[in-house]
């Protein structure tokens, strides 16, 4: 954890280590980089703000030498800065204040998609439009160009690629590719979306408003419909 503010990292330290996690604590930036580099460990917990090195550049460094997941911390509700953690290898955010429960959540949840990663191979090579996805080799093409995404980006693009001309809501994404099966996150999937689409296009992703996203052409608009609760109960 990479964490300046001692009550909260003692805090968050304090409640792994009591689900039976190891944890290491650095107070700024450039000891952050140094002991993730040293301990290298399965998760990075990084605050956004930090002396030294700002967060940002923390998660720059540290994916410089392998890729670890890495969960912001942050006290703004600013986009901005939220988009470029996770264009720079972030796997998800917390925006401050928020509870231990939640913190525990989210880290079983990245740590539970690492393990999944390392999942047999299959095989597996999905194809919508012009975007071609190997499930097993974790690489994406669109057309002729490799296109890089974090693992969280990969996991939400196969959840959808999955199920071309469906859609999927928020609440279903949040339990199939981060496994929260408390309502919590909804934004997470958002800026996850938009990450999507800047790397792959504006019109590869879509929105059903009221509804949640797809990939691919509609499937029926009685789907859509129905994945909003607003379908008949007659078929009718």
């Amino acid at each position: 954890m990479v964490e300046d503010e001692a009550l909260i990292a003692d805090a968050v330290a304090a409640r792994l280590r009591s689900e039976g996690y190891d944890v290491e604590v650095a107070r700024d930036g450039p000891s952050g980089v140094d002991l993730a580099r040293s301990a290298q460990p399965d998760l990075v917990i990084l605050d956004l703000m930090l002396p030294g090195l700002d967060g940002l550049e923390v998660c720059r460094q540290i994916q410089k030498d392998r890729h670890v997941p890495v969960m912001m911390l942050t006290a703004r509700d600013d986009e901005t800065d939220l988009v470029v953690g996770l264009a720079v290898g972030a796997d998800d955010y917390l925006t401050k204040p928020f509870s231990m429960r939640e913190v525990v959540a989210r880290v079983q949840a990245i740590l539970r998609r690492v393990d999944a990663g390392s999942a047999p191979h299959t095989g597996q090579v999905i194809r919508v439009d012009d975007i071609e996805v190997d499930v097993d080799a974790r690489r994406v093409r669109r057309g002729d160009e490799p296109v890089h995404l974090t693992p969280t980006e990969f996991d939400l693009l196969v959840c959808l690629a999955e199920r071309p001309g469906r859609v999927l809501t928020r609440d279903r994404l949040l339990v199939e590719v981060w496994g929260y099966r408390d309502g919590s996150g909804a934004r997470t999937v958002d800026s996850h979306v938009r990450a999507l689409r800047r790397k792959l296009g504006d019109g590869v992703v879509r929105t059903v408003h009221g509804v949640g996203y797809g990939l691919g052409d509609p499937a029926d608009e009685a789907d859509e419909l129905r994945a909003a609760g607003r379908g008949s109960t007659n078929g009718s």
